[in-house]
């Protein structure tokens, strides 16, 4: 199961090892920019291990299963002792693994996004659009004093013209904050789907003003490559207490797989599902989630066009 006390081997719905699959799964376990619990350095192996009970993995709405068409790359060996040595040995891994495979990465905090975003966008040679699903705007121009960390990942990504202002959607946000940092997506020409705006609406039906306006936005801006951020917090405590930073009054499973089942045709390039912090869950309850999401989006890309 582990070569190391946080690293995993065993694969994401018991997929081989990635060799020449279009789809693959790495691991980034690195959890040194959580602001309250540590932990999300376990993530990787949770959700992994959640995602056994899907079995041969076919999806009941999208009726696929990935498991021959994705391979797992197992936990990226990286540095542990500081962020900037983190990235540093993260960023060369990255071309060659975008340049063969469609890429899920499972975190880790979410400071692991931004080198991801570095990477995507020069593979593409243009900044990405991003649906960002988060409790937190991650907006902050420092991290507690630090130039850098898991809650300036979107303003990092946004000044450095990783990501375009005017495609970046962000869902479920709730927690304290300036309205500076609150609002700073929206500023920038993006647009926000508070948790707060969100409450009562699950089906396809309650949520399909968010669902055309995000859409119309990717057309409107020449359907740029699209990158999904999900971080666990998203969700309600209720759904998913196994996370750093929870916050209460967050999105319910329903409302997020729904979101992810509805836009699956979107031309999304790539997603990582972060946050997943196993010493404060219960049940297995935000693996399990975790786990599913990811299988939800990966069976999205696989779909045959629905009517």
């Amino acid at each position: 199961m582990s070569g190391f006390p946080y690293l995993t081997q065993s694969g994401f719905i018991g997929a081989a090892p990635a060799q020449q699959q279009p789809f693959a799964i790495a691991g980034i376990p690195w959890d040194g920019s959580v602001t309250n619990r540590p932990g999300a350095r376990f993530g990787p192996r949770s959700i992994r291990q959640a995602s056994q009970m899907l079995c041969d993995a076919t999806h009941p709405l999208f009726d696929v299963s990935p498991i021959d068409r994705l391979g797992d790359l197992g936990d990226l060996d990286l540095p542990n002792t500081g962020i900037e040595a983190m990235r540093a040995a993260l960023a060369p891994l990255l071309p060659p693994l975008l340049a063969k495979h469609h890429m899920i990465w499972l975190g880790g905090d979410h400071s692991i996004t931004l080198p991801l975003l570095r990477a995507y966008r020069d593979h593409f040679g243009e900044p990405l659009a991003v649906i960002h699903f988060d409790a937190h705007c991650d907006t902050w121009e420092d991290h507690f004093g630090e130039p850098s960390g898991h809650g300036t990942w979107v303003y990092e990504a946004i000044q450095e013209g990783l990501a375009r202002a005017d495609c970046f959607t962000q869902i479920g946000i709730r927690s304290s904050g300036v309205r500076e940092a609150r609002e700073y997506v929206q500023d920038q020409g993006g647009q926000i789907f508070t948790a707060r705006a969100l409450r009562g609406l699950e089906s396809p039906a309650q949520l399909a003003p968010m669902l055309d306006a995000i859409r119309q936005r990717l057309v409107d801006c020449g359907n740029p490559p699209l990158y999904l951020s999900l971080d666990i917090d998203c969700l309600d405590p209720a759904f998913a207490p196994g996370t750093g930073t929870p916050e209460p009054a967050g999105l319910t499973s329903n409302q997020v797989f729904t979101i992810l089942e509805e836009l699956a045709d979107l031309p999304f390039v790539g997603m990582d599902c972060v946050e997943v912090a196993p010493p404060y869950d219960h049940a297995e309850l935000t693996s399990l989630v975790a786990a599913q999401l990811v299988w939800t989006y990966l069976c999205g890309r696989l779909a045959p066009a629905r009517s």
